[in-house]
């Protein structure tokens, strides 16, 4: 891919199937975000956006440890910052991440959502309204049922939605909640997550 068409905005991109992959973790969330990015290719064609509950005291380093364990290009979310294909955007603490219609990132101080900010049902919404049926939202390990009503916004208009199973979830109330609302497409484990991802994302690459 031409250096000037990585660049573009994301909805300009014809032959891809997916332009964004959302995903939410809390507690015991890193290590199945990790699984699934290792198992990446460098190639990849969406962008991705990682939200996980931690201290909002405490400066982010998830960024530096993915970077370790991908051929992805990672780097923590800018507000108004374009988002590429092949790209991992990481959260910013005590800051909700959003995506535009433009392809741009916003952090938002806005009011927590399930008593946490960054939401994953905040990030989940704004992918659903402004990409509909070509972004994909990932549920991971967590406390709590933050993501639930991101995955029915995003089964509403069109999007694909994917919880981890209960087996290698180290805490499943966050894909439980997912699950609940009979929205969720697939219930995999991180491995089949990621052979998921490559398959729905780049099935139109050859087009």
């Amino acid at each position: 891919m031409a250096l000037q068409q990585r660049h573009r905005i994301l909805s300009h991109f014809p032959n891809v199937a997916y332009n964004i992959v959302a995903i939410g973790a809390s507690a015991g969330g890193q290590k199945p975000i990790i699984e699934i990015l290792s198992a990446l290719p460098a190639n990849f064609a969406a962008a991705i956006i990682v939200v996980q509950h931690m201290n909002p005291l405490y400066h982010s380093r998830l960024a530096h440890i993915l970077s370790r364990y991908t051929a992805l290009r990672v780097e923590q979310a800018k507000s108004g910052q374009i988002m590429r294909p092949g790209t991992v955007y990481t959260y910013v603490p005590d800051r909700h991440v959003v995506v535009d219609a433009n392809g741009s990132l916003s952090l938002l101080e806005s009011p927590k959502m399930n008593f946490v900010r960054p939401s994953v049902d905040k990030l989940f919404m704004s992918v659903g309204l402004n990409y509909g049926i070509r972004g994909i939202g990932v549920v991971l390990s967590g406390c709590g049922r933050d993501g639930a009503l991101g995955v029915m916004a995003m089964k509403k208009y069109g999007g694909m939605t994917i919880a981890q199973d209960e087996t290698t979830s180290g805490y499943f109330d966050m894909p439980s909640a997912a699950i609940d609302t009979g929205k969720v497409d697939f219930v995999l484990t991180p491995e089949a997550i990621a052979n998921s991802l490559c398959s729905l994302v780049m099935m139109e690459l050859v087009v």
